[in-house]
């Protein structure tokens, strides 16, 4: 049977334009909420110098058995409860509803060097983020994801294995998965900003020459996304190619197309739908 959309008329401006969040974004009285515990990683043996904050998100009756993992780049700004995105509060309404399976929500906050009080140079977001390379990868499987096992037992099932994040944080959460699909095969990457990855987006051509990895994808994309007319450093462009690789290479992924600039909203309201689409069957 097909499943039947109402209509929303489009925008004539493609710019400032907000999505409404649906009902799975709201705390609801009746879903107990999860537990989240905090810690902090200092002096990574990975990022030399840095430091971050981890949270960590655990169903209100985790049952101490090793559950699935879904780790969230820029950590606060995805766990934030009046922010776009919203994660523990969907984990929690999508869990309750049976909708996803019982899951852990890592929120891995992007390193600092916290000797620096230069804001930019403190920052080593673009350093851990944009490259492309198995460290970040390793960082969580060596650095975050064992102390997250302290707390509550994740598994170690690649297929139960999300990583997600917007604009760098999505270049990261695919090349993480590119580089260790062993460890993770579930992917949300949100207007991602392939055209700043050092030596330019990779993706086209690995897609097109590497035999397909069992990867999974929701990616998501703006029309208004920086440089969108523009002949070079085009975000909109390499999110499209990208898309395109992936249908080519026939790869196990949905690309959303909305309006809007370069931004968190649309990807923020589209979680719940993006995580009942990973872990569908």
């Amino acid at each position: 049977m097909s499943t039947r959309l109402p209509y929303t008329p489009l925008p004539i401006d493609q710019s400032g334009v907000l999505y409404e969040h649906g009902p799975d974004s709201a705390r609801r009285e009746d879903v107990p909420r999860g537990v989240t515990t905090e810690f902090t990683i200092g002096n990574s043996r990975i990022y030399p110098g840095t430091e971050r904050t981890v949270w960590v998100h655990s169903p209100y009756d985790a049952s101490g058995d090793p559950l699935p993992v879904i780790v969230f780049q820029d950590g606060w700004w995805y766990l934030d409860p009046d922010g776009d995105v919203r994660g523990a509060i969907v984990l929690d309404n999508l869990i309750h509803a049976g909708a996803i399976p019982p899951m852990i929500g890592v929120f891995v906050e992007p390193g600092v060097f916290p000797g620096i009080d230069d804001a930019r140079k403190r920052k080593n977001r673009n350093a851990e983020y944009d490259a492309f390379d198995d460290r970040y990868a390793t960082f969580l499987l060596e650095e975050v994801l064992p102390r997250v096992d302290e707390i509550t037992p994740t598994t170690d099932d690649p297929d139960a294995r999300a990583l997600c994040g917007g604009s760098s944080g999505g270049n990261c959460s695919i090349t993480a998965a590119w580089q260790r699909p062993d460890a993770f095969r579930k992917v949300i990457a949100l207007v991602s900003s392939f055209a700043q990855i050092p030596g330019g987006n990779p993706y086209p051509r690995l897609l097109a020459t590497t035999p397909r990895k069992p990867l999974r994808l929701f990616l998501q994309e703006s029309h208004r996304d920086l440089g969108w007319d523009e002949p070079e450093d085009n975000w909109l462009a390499e999110n499209l190619r990208t898309a395109a690789a992936l249908a080519e290479a026939a790869y196990d992924f949905r690309f959303v197309l909305g309006e809007g600039e370069h931004a968190g909203n649309h990807g923020g309201v589209l979680l719940p739908d993006a995580l009942r689409w990973l872990w569908r069957n």
